[in-house]
């Protein structure tokens, strides 16, 4: 997962932008104007989300919330609302953690007409967590402890909510690098920060990630776990698990859009291959897969819907035998298998592991 370092901070408020007043669209909506009354850092009703490293899954959710908050009008916000728990308080300012000047142009083509609402300014993680109510870590896996033992960090999070999308992470690693230690106590009482693990995909960039988030131990308070579900609802759908499950779902969720993309290619490549226009090809290779994913979503189970499609002596038993004698459903089993082995591993700061894994 890509990120842009540990310096730099760019501010994404809520300003003008085109005639349309983005601050003024969040509280237009009912269901939030009711619920944004409660105090904090930044006034009555303002919350800022801070991300340190905002490379390209940074970029991608607040882009999300970004696009969330502003269609005030469309059939998807007002179900959204209707249908899931509303925190009492939500994002309305940003703050995004570059390190070079280049981030800038990555952060104004990726956010597009947004873009006018976001400010840059660099090499101050510190103040950036400071001025935050929530901070989400979003840098490589290698940077997280230079980055969270900052001089300063430890003060700067104390009290907040610290959400790390880094992957192969683990809380008690996160723990480590801000306190010098892991703790079980409730962070109510200590006073340290409170940390969450999630994972998102890159489809984030399109509102349509699979994230999942780690359960914690203790539970998280009820208002922050809806806060946190809300956040990544704004990129796509949600489901929490223990955190002894997030490395094999960082290679299901996090690394399976890009297996997914190679058996596309395959399957655009064989129909090329047979005559069909590239082009043609793609679109129909992507919605065949969508249409697909979305039968299971449905709730068809794929071994269903594969021997719905198989009738016998027909195209698709043949193709399918194909994909059998190819060993292909044991070797995409062992890729996610091999990949959740190599999600650990990043975590604890190794590198070149997949170099040695043979």
């Amino acid at each position: 997962m890509a990120g842009c370092g540990r310096a730099g901070v760019a501010v994404v408020e809520f300003e003008k932008v085109g005639g349309s007043n983005l601050k003024t669209t969040l509280f237009e909506k009912p269901e939030l104007r009711s619920r944004s009354k409660m105090s904090g850092s930044n006034g009555a009703s303002e919350m800022t989300l801070t991300v340190l490293g905002c490379g390209t899954m940074g970029i991608a959710i607040l882009g999300g919330i970004l696009a969330s908050l502003d269609e005030n009008t469309s059939t998807k916000a007002s179900s959204a609302g209707a249908d899931e728990d509303i925190p009492s308080r939500l994002p309305t300012r940003f703050v995004a953690c570059v390190r070079r000047p280049e981030s800038k142009k990555k952060i104004e083509s990726a956010l597009g007409e947004n873009s006018k609402a976001v400010r840059i300014v660099q090499n101050n993680n510190v103040t950036a967590c400071k001025e935050a109510d929530v901070v989400l870590l979003g840098c490589k896996p290698y940077m997280v402890k230079d980055i969270l033992s900052e001089s300063g960090m430890k003060e700067a999070l104390e009290g907040k909510l610290l959400i790390s999308i880094c992957a192969g992470v683990p809380a008690t690693q996160l723990e480590e690098a801000v306190y010098g230690d892991a703790s079980s106590e409730d962070p109510k009482i200590s006073g340290r920060c409170r940390m969450v693990r999630a994972m998102p995909n890159t489809a984030s960039a399109i509102r349509e990630s699979m994230t999942v988030i780690a359960t914690s131990t203790p539970a998280l308070p009820a208002d922050i776990s809806a806060l946190v579900t809300w956040i990544f609802k704004r990129i796509g759908d949600v489901v929490q698990l223990p955190a002894s499950t997030m490395d094999a779902s960082t290679a299901l969720c996090g690394s399976g859009p890009a297996f997914f993309a190679l058996m596309l290619e395959a399957a655009i490549d064989g129909a090329v291959a047979m005559g069909l226009p590239r082009a043609e090809a793609q679109r129909m290779a992507a919605q065949t897969m969508r249409g697909a994913a979305s039968l299971v979503l449905a709730g068809e189970h794929p071994a269903i819907l594969r021997d719905k499609v198989t009738t016998p002596g027909g195209c698709t038993i043949g193709g399918l035998l194909v994909l059998e004698e190819g060993t292909v459903r044991g070797t995409v089993a062992r890729a996610v298998r091999e990949a959740t082995v190599v999600a650990s591993q990043l975590g604890k700061g190794v590198q070149g592991v997949n170099g040695t894994r043979f």
